[in-house]
């Protein structure tokens, strides 16, 4: 058990070090901005979505090596998916942050499992998450966790 929450912290530190699709999108149907104020993670979403499907997603923007890594896996996992399926996969993912429950094989996000166990770090992992949803509808107000 020890070895396999070692490789989970590795992912997350190689995610927050590392992180994909950090990058400033030109070609954005939508855009969305977040932040956390606990921890001080800001984050600028952006989404390419052309006929509901999800063909380019990228962030940028500054935070903790929670909140980063959880921005990076995600947008390696959206895209090319459905807008129907990002909806599912941000119910699934914030059930599974929140209380730790995984409903079923969440893949690369099963390194953030247990977040939930430390409540103000919960807001930093979902920052990128609730930005991307409010970027998928339109949202333009700043995403908060607060």
């Amino acid at each position: 058990m020890d070895n396999l929450k070692e490789l989970y912290q590795q992912m997350i530190l190689d995610h927050n070090q590392n992180p994909q699709n950090f990058r400033e999108m030109e070609n954005a149907t939508s855009k969305a901005e977040g932040h956390n104020p606990l921890c001080g993670d800001e984050i600028t979403l952006f989404l390419h979505v052309e006929n509901e499907i999800i063909t380019d997603v990228s962030f940028q923007g500054s935070g903790c090596a929670i909140s980063k890594a959880s921005a990076s896996i995600m947008t390696t996992l959206l895209i090319g998916k459905s807008v129907k399926m990002a909806e599912s996969l941000f119910n699934k993912f914030h059930t599974m942050i929140t209380t730790g429950e995984i409903s079923e094989d969440m893949g690369k996000l099963a390194v953030l499992a247990g977040v939930y166990k430390f409540p103000s770090r919960v807001k930093c992992a979902v920052l990128s998450w609730h930005t991307m949803n409010n970027a998928l509808h339109g949202e333009t107000s700043l995403t908060t966790t607060e």
